[in-house]
């Protein structure tokens, strides 16, 4: 027999979701499929021809989750070949360019990095992840609290984010 009321509604509702759990978790296996697919799409077709083929600088692209760094109206862009807006004008650069930059600037684990312009707080996440610490600063205090907020769910901790304009200096941590 089937209740009735508020509690016997979540009982079939219980039951319905006990039913579709495994098409459920099939529809999120699949989605990460995609995503995966995505993310190995624009390393093989996007990085790999602009040169970048430092092994670190590959795998670290694999570990960090772009898509997490884009803002949400954007995220089906996240591994485009193009520029993505951020808001207030500014943008996330192309894939290509971030990892080029990345593997030219061949960050060792010992070093210190001076970042100017957090924006989305990507290139700082791939930056804490090869350096030993990450200075970040960006003119913008939007970005900056965005940044912070996208480090703590992700667990980096070696990145000190500040607002101000290093155009003018910056050499807080010199």
């Amino acid at each position: 027999a089937i209740s009735t009321g508020t509690r016997g509604a979540i009982h079939v509702a219980r039951i319905f979701l006990l039913f579709l759990r495994p098409y459920l978790l099939y529809d999120g296996f699949a989605m990460n499929l995609d995503i995966e697919r995505a993310r190995f799409n624009m390393v093989e077709q996007q990085i790999r021809p602009w040169e970048v083929l430092d092994p670190k600088v590959l795998d670290l692209l694999h570990q960090v989750k772009r898509e997490d760094f884009v803002p949400e109206a954007h995220r089906s862009l996240a591994f485009a070949d193009l520029e993505i807006p951020i808001g207030l004008g500014e943008v996330m650069l192309a894939p290509k360019l971030e990892a080029r930059m990345l593997q030219e600037v061949a960050v060792k684990p010992t070093d210190r990095i001076l970042e100017v312009g957090t924006g989305s707080g990507y290139m700082t996440a791939l930056l804490a992840r090869q350096g030993a610490h990450v200075y970040s600063v960006d003119i913008i205090d939007a970005f900056v609290k965005i940044a912070g907020d996208r480090f703590a769910q992700h667990g980096i901790t070696n990145v000190t984010l500040e607002t101000g304009d290093a155009a003018r200096g910056w050499d807080k941590h010199g």
